[in-house]
This record gives structure tokens, C-alpha cells and sequence, in this order.
């Protein structure tokens, strides 16, 4: 199985929700599957069990899940395999589950349930045939690139003033501006937040100094612990991240000072935990997605290493992923962003003209995000991949992101 979480956001391009999408099978390796062989296991809920296995702070903080719902499966029992606040599923699904009344009559159950409704990819021609489903729904997707958005909008607003509308396909930064002004929309979804940068300011802010500083002292092939640990030591909230981090690896032990700390996790772990944190902090002023994305990056292409036969690259590959959107987050085209910290020949080569081994690793993780499954199926059979290992690093990047950071639930706990 495959799956990944493409994020909602508001008009303040804060996350408010995540999409869950899955693909059980490999089609093209598979070709039976697209025939009677894909109504094998077709009663389960794939996102569902995405979200349950990884348990809902892995995702976000107590925020919607949306999960996609089929014709078949919207007839399992899903109160049985959904310990989620049922508020916080909104099942999803498209012109497939057809207007009838068998159809019509389950969505009613579940809404009674308390589950929440949205569909998507319906024409403007269907929606008359749709009244009887578009009454019961809490969203609707609207693709920005096949319809009027204007005309749209104006329908909804009149005949259906309770859906709550969602703009996908966004892949502007200009058309997400514009939407947003106009406050009709509850939520937007698109490439528009990690648009590469092509020019840059010509300042950094004094905060983001130190921590480039930091950045290039630690990817140095044998840098000083006690020289990172001073300038850690020049800001309050990485000083609080590290002492949390040893805390958790070692309970009983008295930290004495931020070079203790410092050394107590070790040149290599030091390494790992600054090139991660500092590259959170550096995103503090962007949409908080970017800083997830970075970060996912960075360990699902460390997870990858060995399915793509190259292990004894995995540092390299998590810091390629960690700078894949350095860019976005320092304001700055990727040749001079990069040129700000010390990384490899081959991971610039990767970042900025797309060339070496690494670079096929960021495309097919770039394919993995959008869940682009027939391309990414392609190169699984290009590459020699098999299903199970991707889904498994990916699962782990989401599972070590939560422990890395936690959701604001659990950090109360």
C-alpha cells in the first residue's frame, strides 16, 4: 500500500485539515488489479487505517482528517474501525457513488453518525442531479483549474449556503491571494505555499544568521561540539529543544550546562538534531507547513537509502530533503540559499539542476507528496521498488516527526 497526506489550508495559509490518499496496489506491476481484482479488500477504508495505525497527533493538532470513501466501501462498518472523534472525519468521495437512494440513504446514516461530507470532481452539469447529496454535505471541492470559481462561488452561496467550499488545484500564490480576499472559501489546497523561489532578498534577519552560522559549523566534516553548543547557547528556544531532546534519551542524568548537553548526544546526533531544529526555527516566519514538509523530506528520503541501493548515503539524503526547500525558507533562488551552509557537491547538484542519483530520490519522494501513484508506479518498476518498503518509510518519517516534535496535545500530557 501507498499513502500520503496532502495538507488544507486557511486563508492565513495556516494547516486546518489533511487529506488522506492511498493506493493499495501497484497497477501497472499489477495489471489484474484494475480488473475484477480490485474489489479485493474494496470495504476498507485505506486513509482510515492510515490515520489509526499512526494515531490522529501524528497528523495534526486535533484537526480534520479527510479520508476518501467509495461505492463499496462506504457501506463497511466504520464506527468499528474509527476510534477518531467522528466530528473529525470528513469521508470524501466523488461522482463514483452515484445520486440514488441506497446511496443517499447510507450517506444520511453516517452523517447522523456525526461524520462529516464533502465530495469532489463534480461538474457544473451534475450538480442539479446531485441536490439530494448536496444537501447533506458539510464541503465541496471546487478544481480552480476546470471551473468558474466566480460562478461557482455565487451558486453555492445562494443554494447552498451551508457547504463550506474548498478551492483545490492552487498552484499560485497570486490566484491563492486572490481567493483569499474574498473570504468565500473555508479552505484551499494547491502547490502555492512551496513555489520555488527565483529571487531572493538581499538581507537576512539577524535571528536566521546565527543559525545559518550553526548550519555551516556542524556540516563540516569534524566540527567542534563546544563551538555549536555556544551559539545554541545565543537562543532560548533551541537551548529549550536540546535539553528536551537529552532529557528524553536520558532520564537520570544532571545536565550541567549547554556544552554537557551537547556532548551528551554526540557529534553525529548533534549533528542530525541541528541540521533538523534550526531548519524548524529558520521556518518560523512561513506558512508551518514548509516546516513539516522539510522535515519529512529529509527522513523519508533517509528511509529510502536502502531501497534505493544507497545506504551509505543516507546522511546526504536526509539533508537534501532538509534543504529542498531552503529557498522558500530563506527568501533566496536554491543556488545562493545553498551556498549560505556547507553541503555536498552532489546534493546542490541534486537541489539546483535536478542531476545525480540523489535527485531521482527527491522526484520520486516529490511524486510520493501529490500522490501522483501512476508516475510514481512507473518509477517503482523503473527502479525495481517494491510497494511495502516505501509505505514503511514513509510511515516511519511521519512516526519520527510526531516524536521529534509532538503535536501541542501531547506536549500538554
Amino acid at each position: 500500500m501507498l499513502a500520503t497526506l496532502i495538507p488544507l489550508f486557511d486563508e492565513k495559509t495556516a494547516v486546518s485539515a489533511y487529506s488522506v490518499f492511498a493506493q493499495k496496489q501497484n497497477y501497472l506491476r499489477n495489471p489484474s488489479m484494475l480488473g475484477t481484482g480490485a474489489l479485493d479488500g474494496a470495504g476498507s477504508i485505506l486513509g482510515l487505517e492510515v490515520v489509526e495505525s499512526l494515531g490522529v497527533g501524528t497528523l495534526s493538532d486535533n484537526q480534520e482528517v479527510f479520508v476518501e470513501l467509495s461505492n463499496i466501501s462506504m457501506f463497511s462498518p466504520i464506527e468499528e474501525n474509527c476510534s477518531m472523534p467522528h466530528e473529525k472525519v470528513v469521508l470524501l468521495f466523488d461522482h463514483t457513488i452515484p445520486a440514488e437512494t441506497m446511496y443517499i440513504k447510507r450517506l444520511q446514516q453516517l452523517k447522523f453518525m456525526n461524520y462529516k461530507l464533502a465530495i469532489r470532481n463534480l461538474a457544473i452539469e451534475q450538480f442539479e442531479e446531485y441536490a439530494p447529496v448536496l444537501k447533506l454535505l458539510d464541503y465541496i471541492m471546487l478544481d480552480y483549474k476546470k471551473l468558474n470559481m466566480v460562478a461557482a462561488r455565487n451558486f453555492f452561496t445562494k443554494v447552498y449556503p451551508n457547504i463550506k467550499m474548498i478551492a483545490v488545484n492552487v498552484d499560485s500564490l497570486e490566484d491563492y491571494e486572490e481567493l483569499a480576499k474574498g473570504g468565500a472559501y473555508s479552505l484551499y489546497e494547491g502547490d502555492f505555499y512551496r513555489l520555488p523561489v527565483t529571487k531572493g532578498t538581499t538581507k537576512v534577519a539577524p535571528l536566521k544568521v546565527n543559525y545559518i552560522e550553526l548550519l555551516k559549523i556542524v556540516n563540516n566534516p569534524d566540527f567542534e561540539l563546544t563551538k555549536a553548543a555556544d551559539i545554541i547557547g545565543r537562543d532560548t528556544a533551541l537551548v529549550i529543544e536540546l535539553l528536551r531532546m537529552v532529557n528524553h534519551m536520558a532520564v537520570n542524568s544532571e545536565i550541567t550546562s549547554i556544552r554537557h548537553a551537547a556532548a551528551m548526544l554526540g557529534q553525529k546526533e548533534l549533528k542530525k538534531w541541528i541540521n533538523a531544529v534550526v531548519s524548524k526555527e529558520l521556518c518560523a516566519d512561513k506558512p508551518n507547513e514548509i516546516t513539516r514538509l522539510s522535515l519529512l523530506r529529509a527522513k523519508f528520503a533517509e528511509n529510502l537509502a536502502p531501497t534505493f541501493e544507497m545506504a551509505a548515503l543516507s546522511s546526504e539524503l536526509f539533508l537534501m530533503g532538509l534543504f529542498s526547500v531552503l529557498d522558500i525558507i530563506l527568501d533566496k533562488p536554491m543556488k545562493e540559499a545553498l551556498a549560505m551552509v556547507n553541503v555536498s557537491k552532489e546534493i546542490t547538484e541534486a537541489l539546483v539542476e535536478g542531476k545525480g542519483d540523489m535527485a531521482k530520490v527527491l522526484g520520486f519522494i516529490q511524486c510520493y507528496e501529490i500522490a501522483s501513484w501512476s508516475e510514481l508506479s512507473r518509477q517503482m518498476i523503473l527502479y525495481n521498488i517494491n510497494e511495502s518498503p516505501v509505505y514503511d518509510a514513509y510511515i516511519e518519517a511521519l512516526s519520527w516527526y510526531r516524536d521529534l516534535f509532538g503535536t501541542v496535545e501531547e506536549r500538554k500530557k
